[in-house]
């Protein structure tokens, strides 16, 4: 194995701990969504029950569906951050190669 093979493997076993420390250490707390929070605290802020300006165009039949959609849309993001990041550093590896 060389250096770098084991340099991923290291980030992908912090990756991992980073996502399990949370919900190993917090077991009986309620991870309730952000559009939640933010209403709540909008509704103590100006005094009476916040009602949102718009609907949602798409409304999933589950929270499963949900949870899938939202995966898909990071899964969908991170592959794009990622090509991005390959195009630059091949771009950057090719323009030092022509500079040689």
């Amino acid at each position: 194995m060389n250096l770098s093979f084991k340099k991923v493997i290291a980030c992908l076993f912090i990756c991992a701990a980073i996502a399990v420390f949370p919900l190993l250490t917090n077991r009986t707390s309620d991870f309730g969504g952000s559009d939640d929070a933010a209403s709540d605290e909008i509704s103590q802020i100006v005094g009476y029950e916040y009602e949102p300006w718009a609907s949602p165009v798409f409304e999933p039949p589950g929270s499963e569906t949900e949870s899938l959609l939202f995966c898909l849309q990071a899964a969908l993001g991170a592959g794009v951050f990622g090509f991005g990041l390959g195009v630059l550093y091949e771009k950057n590896k090719k323009s030092n190669n022509d500079t040689v």
